[in-house]
């Protein structure tokens, strides 16, 4: 059994900051990729950023030079410093991360259960 937790959502105001982390538990062999997806009322699910286990990054467009992704392998954790934080953010963002385990050598897409972001103008 695998578990994804994230915390640190909330409410902030415009240009304000908050990070988001996420703790990957169970039977867990190696974690690929980790991410962090966010979907805002009525609009489709979209990515945020991405971290490879090497370290590699990707960010969508809209987040670049505001948001930033990092990992410790070690503890299997992923987090999301989000900076200059837009209303246009507002969402509920989830955690992704491609997980190996012994059942699943290949690896398997697994979720946390969301966290909502809301940021006031």
């Amino acid at each position: 059994q695998v578990q994804l937790v994230e915390s640190g959502g909330g409410v902030v105001q415009a240009g304000g900051s908050l990070r988001l982390s996420c703790a990957a538990s169970g039977n867990i062999i190696s974690i690929l990729t980790m991410g962090w997806y966010r979907q805002a009322p009525g609009k489709q699910r979209e990515l945020v950023a991405n971290i490879t286990s090497d370290g590699r990054t990707h960010y969508a467009d809209s987040v670049k030079g505001r948001f930033t992704i990092s990992r410790d392998n070690a503890k299997n954790t992923v987090s999301l410093q989000m900076n200059s934080l837009k209303p246009e953010d507002t969402a509920v963002y989830s955690c992704n991360a491609d997980i190996v385990l012994a059942q699943r050598p290949l690896g398997y897409d697994y979720w946390g259960q969301g966290t909502q972001v809301t940021v006031s103008s």
